[in-house]
């Protein structure tokens, strides 16, 4: 999905400080970003719209034992071949009325160009391109042509939404633990 991965933005020292820090002592950075992990997608799950259920059962979340890195919705290879469409749920498509393609320079002229000209009646040297009959084989309600006609469907967002409804909570959540983490580290924090 389009907003696979949720980073910390800014600094790459601090970054780098929490990194070493969790190399040596525990920190508190983990269980919040895996807390705040779960409650995104939770709302994602509410939002998504539902046919089977399918979508919404396959969104997952992931956070790195650092905590530094966290991936919330469709994850692996195999969901993300499998559940394509729903970057056309997100976003909505704009449609396709199914008519033949000509290009305006040309026919302002009165000349005729097509993409999908009946190429069978070319002769000579350059039918010798082996160029394919098109023909336009939709009649509007079935898919099996070379144009057919799609309807525009309209955007059902729920990917960014569930990223905007818990945006100020999890960060708030995210600053304390880094500040609880760096303040323990800074007075000696012991392992454990």
């Amino acid at each position: 999905m389009a907003a696979r991965r949720s980073r910390m933005s800014g600094d790459f020292k601090l970054r780098r400080t929490l990194r070493n820090i969790h190399a040596t002592m525990d920190n508190e950075l983990a269980p919040v970003m895996q807390a705040s992990a779960d409650q995104i997608l939770a709302t994602m799950r509410q939002l998504i719209p539902k046919d089977t259920g399918a979508a919404a059962a396959a969104l997952k979340a992931f956070v790195s034992k650092s905590g530094l890195d966290a991936q919330i919705g469709i994850r692996g290879k195999r969901d993300m071949r499998r559940f394509f469409y729903l970057r056309f749920v997100e976003y909505g498509t704009k449609g396709y009325s199914g008519t033949l393609y000509r290009r305006a320079d040309i026919n302002a002229v009165g000349g005729e160009h097509t993409n999908n000209r009946d190429k069978s009646k070319m002769g000579g040297r350059r039918n010798a391109l082996r160029a394919r009959d098109t023909k336009n084989k939709s009649d509007g309600t079935t898919f099996f042509g070379k144009y057919p006609d799609i309807p525009a469907r309209p955007a059902h967002p729920w990917l960014r939404p569930a990223m905007d409804v818990n945006k100020e909570f999890v960060l708030a959540d995210i600053r304390a633990a880094v500040s609880r983490t760096l303040r323990k580290a800074s007075q000696g924090g012991t392992n454990g």
